[in-house]
């Protein structure tokens, strides 16, 4: 199932990513950031309905110069604070930002242009050209904060540190051999109000010619790459 995930993310199509029973219990729609347009932005609004965001590598993230949100804000009161949480130790949540090209940067245009530009940021970053001793590429020269856009920063050991939706789908594309960057959006149910049962996502999955997989799934494949 992982490899056929894989290779539906490098023609373009999304994956339906469950994480697991005990923890979110949700089913996130992901793109290969690189690929995603401005139909896709609109798939995620009206078929998933959650918050859009573009999670990204912790490389990546700390070559680029973005920080966890909550280390930017550690002296405000509103700050999350550890076991704020039910499902995990801390969010993953970094800046939001717009490219500098976009107009009020919400427009499913403009969010699919912020994307593919942050990955654009991230694959020049994490290229085999560069090194962690080399100067950053210059982020603000590209984007603002704040944005319309969620970037995620994975944990700096992706599944062995975290096993949220970030990094599952970082995970994803990168084992696709794509830009470790990917848009994400939170399956929602509009009858009940909660996220869409797992049992609704598969059956999404399913009508639409989707590829589902579960959070258990790739880590089994980190554990056999470890």
């Amino acid at each position: 199932m992982i490899s056929k995930a894989v290779d539906d993310l490098r023609e373009g199509k999304p994956v339906l990513v469950y994480d697991f029973d005990d923890r979110e219990a949700e089913t996130d729609i992901v793109y290969a950031a690189e690929k995603v347009d401005h139909d896709d932005i609109a798939r995620l609004r009206n078929d998933a309905g959650g918050l859009i965001c573009t999670a990204i590598h912790p490389e990546a993230a700390e070559r680029l110069g973005l920080p966890f949100i909550a280390d930017v804000l550690e002296d405000n009161p509103l700050v999350e604070e550890a076991g704020d949480l039910g499902y995990d130790s801390r969010s993953s949540f970094s800046l939001w930002v717009n490219h500098k090209s976009n107009y009020t940067g919400i427009t499913d245009k403009d969010r699919a242009k912020t994307a593919r530009k942050l990955s654009e940021a991230v694959g020049s970053s994490v290229s085999e050209s560069a090194s962690v001793s080399e100067e950053s590429p210059s982020i603000e020269e590209e984007f603002r904060t704040p944005g319309h856009m969620a970037v995620l920063r994975a944990d700096e050991d992706l599944l062995e540190g975290r096993q949220g939706q970030t990094e599952m789908s970082v995970k994803l594309v990168d084992e696709a051999g794509l830009t470790p960057a990917a848009v994400i959006c939170e399956m929602l149910d509009d009858e009940t109000g909660e996220a869409l049962s797992k049992e609704d996502a598969k059956r999404y999955a399913d009508e639409n010619g989707l590829t589902f997989v579960e959070g258990r799934q790739l880590v089994e494949v980190a554990d056999a790459e470890s």
